[in-house]
C-alpha cells in the first residue's frame, strides 16, 4: 500500500474514533457512564418550584429559602451540578416537567399520588406530612365544632389549586364552597381579609405560616394523611429518576436530610 494513502487512512479512522466519544458524551457533570440522564443545561440541575410553599420554598425579600431549596441544592451538588430554580405557578410545574423544555424536575410539596404518577415518576419520599384547615380566631369556628361548621352552604375554603388540600377540602366539606387559589400566600390574605371562612394546606404550611405571619389564625381541624413528599421527573428521564434517588439515599445516610427537617420543621 501507498505509505501517504496509508496515513490518510490512519488519519481518517482517528477522527472517526474521536467523532465517536463525542457523540457518546451524556449531558451531565458525572463521570460515570451510567448516568446518562439529559439536562436542559449541561451541568446544571433546573428545579421547578413555586415560592410561596413555607417552610418548604418561600421568598424572604429577593432569597429563596426552605427545606426543598436546600435539598434540591444538596442533591446538585451530590451529582455534580449546579442548581438552578425557576419559579412557577404550583399547577403549572408538573406540566412543565412533562412537556420539557423549561425545567428538568419539580419540587414543590408533591405528595405521591396515583392520578399524578400516570404523567409523571416520583423518586424515593423524603417527607411525610399531613393536612390542616386554619381559621381567624374571630371566626367563630373551633376545634369541638369544626367538621360541621366548616361542611355548611355559604362557608368558603381556600385552598392552593392542584394540591392534595383541594382534593381534600372537597371529599371532606362537600357543603363548602372550594376556592381554588394560585398559591398558599393567596389563600391566607383571602382568610384574613373575609373572603374565604378557612384555608386547608398541609399541616406543615399552616403552622409555619400561622406562627411567622398569621398569628391571630389558628388550627381547628388536622388529618393525618400520612402524604409522602418526592421529586416528579419524567417519564423520559428514567436515569435522572435513578440518579437523584442515589442522591437522597447517601443524603439520608450522612445525615442531611435529618440536618435540614431539624433545621426547618
Amino acid at each position: 500500500m501507498n505509505i501517504k494513502k496509508f496515513g490518510v487512512v490512519v488519519l481518517l479512522g482517528a477522527l472517526v474514533a474521536s467523532f465517536g466519544l463525542f457523540g457518546c458524551s451524556s449531558n451531565n457533570a458525572s463521570s460515570d457512564s451510567s448516568d446518562d440522564y439529559t439536562l436542559l443545561n449541561d451541568g446544571v440541575l433546573v428545579v421547578g418550584l413555586s415560592p410561596d410553599y413555607p417552610p418548604f420554598e418561600n421568598l424572604e425579600g429577593d432569597e429563596l429559602v426552605g427545606f426543598e431549596v436546600e435539598l434540591g441544592q444538596a442533591i446538585a451538588e451530590e451529582l455534580g451540578l449546579q442548581y438552578e430554580n425557576k419559579n412557577l405557578q404550583f399547577d403549572a410545574i408538573i406540566p412543565a416537567v412533562t412537556a420539557g423544555g423549561q425545567v428538568d424536575i419539580g419540587m414543590s410539596g408533591f405528595t405521591v399520588t396515583p392520578e399524578r404518577a400516570e404523567q409523571i415518576d416520583f423518586t424515593d419520599t423524603f417527607y411525610i406530612d399531613d393536612q390542616a384547615v386554619a381559621v381567624m380566631k374571630d371566626e367563630g369556628i373551633t376545634k369541638d365544632n369544626a367538621a360541621d361548621a366548616l361542611n355548611q352552604e355559604g362557608v368558603i375554603i381556600a385552598v392552593q389549586s392542584g394540591t392534595t388540600g383541594e382534593v381534600y377540602a372537597q371529599e371532606n366539606y362537600p357543603n363548602a364552597v372550594i376556592q381554588p387559589y394560585g398559591n398558599s400566600t393567596d389563600c391566607f390574605a383571602a382568610m384574613q381579609s373575609g373572603q374565604a371562612n378557612a384555608v386547608c394546606t398541609n399541616k406543615a404550611v399552616v403552622e409555619k405560616m400561622i406562627k411567622d405571619a398569621y398569628q391571630n389564625a389558628e388550627i381547628v381541624a388536622t388529618s393525618a394523611t400520612g402524604e409522602e413528599y418526592a421529586i416528579v421527573v419524567s417519564k423520559d428521564n428514567p436515569k435522572l429518576t435513578e440518579a437523584i434517588n442515589e442522591a437522597l439515599k447517601k443524603l439520608q445516610e450522612n445525615g442531611t436530610i435529618d440536618e435540614l427537617t431539624a433545621k426547618w420543621f
